[in-house]
């Protein structure tokens, strides 16, 4: 198990201060080193505070690629597309937001496909992955459902697959594409931003349980390979 470091905070916008400043160093660093950042965003409303916040920083945006962690399997412009409302904040200050669903397709399996093959263009490993966790303990689209194993253990070189949730939820009820637990845990920076008790509760049964964990968080974090930060607020 890797070294796991938890920042509790008052409530979700002094969480948003401290994690979108955490993210600017993440940027400011990678952009020095190598002249170019990549990180990966979760969707759903938890971060909405956070990238709000980002997104006043002053940094050189275009050397920025953000991809979403997951993607639902909907037409770009849908509510239900992540790479969507991440666009809204990002893109106006000239970062590079590349969706990895292009257009909504009934085989889940090749959409993964695709969104693999674009992602092996981009510079890896991440610079950082930033994930929400769901009640049930599913991280980006790594649920539970007959595609759970394949994203866990598929091949090393695999960044991306498409998958479908059992059962699917109920306010999303589409077919994803997300990161691979490889794509995921070789970030250099892998955070973790959660609000509410009830998930809490999750991560730390899901950290106690280890690689034996039902929860897909469980299941990645015992595979992280870098210290993970996870900030949480009530």
């Amino acid at each position: 198990m890797t070294e796991i470091e938890w920042w509790e905070y008052d409530d979700a916008a002094e969480m948003a201060q401290a994690v979108a400043g955490d993210i600017q160093f993440i940027i400011e660093a990678a952009i020095d080193a190598r002249g170019a950042a990549v990180i990966a965003l979760s969707g759903g409303k938890t971060p909405i505070p956070i990238y709000d916040t980002l997104s006043k920083a002053k940094l050189d945006w275009k050397r920025v690629t953000i991809v979403p962690t997951d993607e639902r399997i909907v037409p770009l412009g849908d509510a239900l597309s992540n790479v969507t409302m991440i666009a809204k904040t990002f893109l106006p200050k000239g970062a590079r937001v590349m969706p990895i669903v292009p257009q909504a397709t009934a085989d889940y399996k090749s959409a993964g496909r695709s969104a693999d093959a674009l992602m092996q263009d981009l510079h890896w490993p991440l610079d950082l992955c930033l994930l929400g966790v769901g009640g049930d303990g599913h991280t980006a689209s790594i649920f539970p459902g007959p595609d759970f194993d394949e994203a866990l253990s598929g091949p090393k070189e695999r960044r991306a697959l498409g998958v479908m949730p059992d059962p699917l939820p109920p306010e999303a009820p589409v077919a994803r594409v997300t990161l691979s637990r490889e794509g995921i845990v070789t970030a250099r920076a892998l955070m973790i931003a959660v609000t509410g008790q009830a998930k809490r509760d999750v991560i730390e049964k899901a950290i106690k349980q280890g690689p034996s964990s039902p929860y897909p968080i469980g299941r990645v974090l015992a595979d992280a390979e870098l210290p993970v930060d996870i900030h949480w607020a009530p």
